[in-house]
Order: C-alpha cells, then structure tokens, then sequence
C-alpha cells in the first residue's frame, strides 16, 4: 500500500513501538551521540503562519543552519517563506522545499544533512511526523495541541525510548514572562504549599474558524483567504469533538510549577461541557439564517471544564472556551496555604503581607518593588534584548533557545517526551468523560514509574 493511501488510524496502528521500549535513564549514550554541537542542521515541516515564526527564529540565529522546508501550500506558505529566507539569508544559502503533498515530509527526513526538525503542522499530523522522525534518526521539536487518542501519546513515548532520540514539546506559555516569575514565587515559597491551580484557553477564535461565516460547507471547509489558512483545518474539530482541545497552554506552565512527571503525577480527570450555541449564533449574525453553515451541527461544547487530580495532592482546573465573545485569557490560577496569584486580575494575595482581605497589583518587571519585578527570572533578565521583537512577546524566543541550546549540549530537555504526551491525553481523555456525563478517566503514568525519581529542570539553569 502507497503512503498516500494510508489512512492516519492505520498508520497510528503500524507504528506502535513493541515492548515497553529503552528506558531513557538507562541510555544516555544513544539520548544525545552529537553533543557540544556549533550548529544545529534544522528542517520545518509546516511553514503556514505558525511554522513562518519559527522559521524566522531559526535563521536569525547565528548557531542554527536552516537546511530545508516541508509544506504542500505551495499558494502562500512556500512563496512566504522564500521570501523570508531571501531577505535574511540574502541569497547566499540554498533551502531545500519538499511540496508534493502533505506526506512529502519523509523526503525531508531521509536527508543526511538534518540534525533537528520543527514540526508546526495540524494537529492530527504532529504525532506521525514527530514517529517518522525519531525513526529517522532526526530530534524533533513539536508543537502543541491535543492528541486524537490516547495511543498516540503512547507512541511518542515508545519511539522515543526505543530510538534513543528525544523529543522536545514546544509550549511556549511555560516560558511567558510573569509565568516565569510566578515560578520563581512558588520555589521560593511565597504561597506557601501549592494546593490548587488554574489555567485554560480562553481566546474568541469564531472569526478564524468561520472567516465571516463563510467557511464550512457540509463537513469540509472552503474559503480562500491566506491569512485565516488554520481554518482548513481547525474548523473541523469543533464540528466533531467534545472535550479540551487545546488543554497545553494552561497545564504546561502549571504542571512545571508542582512537578508533574518530576517527583509529581497527574492520576485522574473528569469533564463536563455546556451546550453548543457560540458557532451557530456567529453564523447567522454574519451569515444570515440561511446560510449553508448555519445547519452544521457543532458538536463542541462553548464552554470545558476539565479537573484534575494530582498524585500529590493538588488539584488543577482548565477550561477551553473558544466560541464565545470574549477577551483572552489563559484564565491562571496558582494557590497554596498562603497565598495566591491570579492572571485575568494581574493580583497577588499573599498573608501577612498584603493588606487584609485586599488585592495587591502584581505589577511588572519594569515597576520597582512589584512583585513581577522582585521575582522576575534569570533567563528573562539574562536574554531581554535577544528576545526583543519576538512572538507572543518574546516567548516563542525563549522556546526555540532551549530547543536549540538543549541539542547544542546534549542536554536533557527542559519539556520532554512525558510532558508532552501527558499533556496531549488530556484531550481523548477529556472527551471520553464528557461523553459519559462526567465520569472519571485515569490518566496513564508515561514514565512507567521514573516519575518518582526523575529532578525538576525546567528552568533551573539559567543558560536555557
């Protein structure tokens, strides 16, 4: 059977690592073969708007030679980045494409001349490239979103055990500026013990899934607008899937602030989702009643709520809300015996110094003697000016750094192959419990038990 045949299931099933697989502790040696590396060979795959960002990083950076690209929009996405490369590389080097058709990818990854890739494609194709290319002996770097199953998780982790090769979740939000700093409060004790935490996607997305409502036509999507391309794609998850769909960007950063898969687990979830009301009411006020899209039937709740248990004995909540109008938010919450720290407030309670029953405004880095000030950290402190002008303010800088310093080194990732496949079951698992009124869905311990003695290192050394 050709690989243009196989269906995506069918793939996930042939590529299940047998065996519980190489214990990544137990293989350092085949982990990182090349390290003290001057350069870092990059290959993208998906180089849409997304994809654009990291490529522009990768070639302003003096320590990462950009090798080739991957992606089938030959339209907007290749004659973008071809621009791109021209204007910074000023035509002295030569970027390879690979654009016949979404699987030309395995003719990127068969290169010789590749040491890392950068995966930035839709969510369904993250855990199939990240698979062919840690077989393919490249270290892949992914980005992030939720998995359709649970056994996709499952074999990320497996590939990676039995190749040897790691892989490096690309949630930049574990790297925002005030993240960082509330970090920094939490290891040193300002709220006291960490018993409950909060933290979504909360961002009004109906103008990208429906370009003014013209997009979806039966079950697909049509439209033709270059600069709202995610929609492709993205549309059609709300149309068939009820759960947290993008669960990373809220338990990423937490989940580092108590320890998850380092001395901390998370054991269980349950889900609840309110009715589907936000995409069909967006359609018929831009569209009209009778609009071909106002009789898809969303499946997508407005509204997810997902709870989370920890082995240690904190709890955590997220929430997905992208069909409603509404300011974004990452909705964040860290609380502990003594205190607490909230985003959508921007405010710190913490007992015995603030004033009683009052909020205090947690301030900046930039105001003196505010908390985000006092506990802003190093790396941000450190790497400011190279971070300047960067995306989403400046933190797309400090993920890509500790991809490439990571591969540099041969160094263990600060966001591994267990986070991010823990990270990505959130949403199978999210469905299922919603699917079943709420009930109880364990989340499996992709370490295998290593969890109990694997050490914090996200953020710890301040070189990355």
């Amino acid at each position: 059977m050709k690989k243009q045949q196989l269906h995506r299931r069918n793939f996930l099933k042939t590529t299940v690592a047998a065996g519980v697989g190489l214990s990544l502790l137990n293989t350092p040696a085949r982990l990182f073969a090349n390290v003290k590396k001057e350069k870092v060979r990059v290959g993208l795959i998906g180089v849409g708007a997304r994809g654009q960002g990291h490529l522009s990083l990768c070639l302003h950076r003096d320590d990462v030679d950009v090798v080739a690209i991957a992606d089938p929009d030959v339209n907007f996405a290749i004659p973008q980045c071809r621009e791109l490369i021209n204007r910074i590389y000023g035509g002295k080097r030569k970027v390879a494409e690979y654009t016949n058709g979404p699987e030309d990818f395995y003719n990127l990854l068969k290169r010789d001349d590749i040491d890392a890739v950068v995966i930035a494609t839709p969510w369904e194709w993250h855990s199939i490239q990240a698979v062919a290319a840690m077989k393919a002996g490249k270290t892949p770097a992914v980005e992030v979103c939720g998995a359709s199953d649970v056994q996709e998780c499952w074999n990320l982790v497996n590939t990676s055990e039995d190749t040897g090769i790691p892989l490096f979740g690309m949630e930049n939000v574990c790297y925002r500026r005030d993240i960082m700093a509330v970090l920094n409060m939490v290891r040193q004790g300002l709220f006291g013990e960490i018993t409950h935490l909060q933290g979504g996607y909360q961002h009004d997305l109906r103008p990208i899934k429906f370009n003014n409502g013209k997009q979806i036509s039966g079950g697909g999507v049509e439209f033709g607008d270059k600069a709202i391309s995610e929609a492709k794609w993205r549309t059609n998850h709300s149309v068939h899937r009820n759960g947290d769909l993008y669960p990373t960007h809220g338990l990423g950063p937490v989940s580092n602030m108590i320890n998850i898969n380092r001395g901390n687990r998370l054991l269980s979830l349950t889900s609840v989702a309110t009715k589907a009301r936000g995409l069909h009411k967006y359609i018929v006020e831009k569209g009209g009643a009778d609009h071909p899209n106002a009789k898809v039937e969303f499946k997508l709740g407005d509204i997810v709520t997902t709870l989370i248990r920890t082995n240690n004995g904190e709890t955590i909540m997220l929430s997905h809300d992208t069909n409603s109008p509404r300011p974004y938010s990452l909705n964040f919450r860290v609380q502990g015996t003594n205190g607490l720290w909230m985003d959508d407030k921007a405010s710190v309670y913490v007992e015995g110094k603030s004033p009683y029953d009052e909020w205090e405004k947690a301030g900046d880095e930039k105001t003196a003697g505010s908390y985000m000030e006092k506990y802003d950290h190093p790396l941000w402190k450190r790497f400011t000016a190279s971070a300047a002008g960067a995306g989403h303010g400046g933190m797309d800088w400090y993920v890509m750094n500790s991809f490439i310093e990571s591969v540099k080194r041969g160094a263990p990732y600060a966001l591994d192959v267990y986070d991010l496949a823990t990270w990505y079951a959130i949403t199978p698992l999210s469905e299922q419990s919603v699917a079943e009124g709420g009930n109880v869905q364990y989340i499996p311990d992709f370490t295998r038990g290593r969890w109990m003695n694997r050490k914090p290192i996200f953020a710890l050394d301040d070189q990355y």
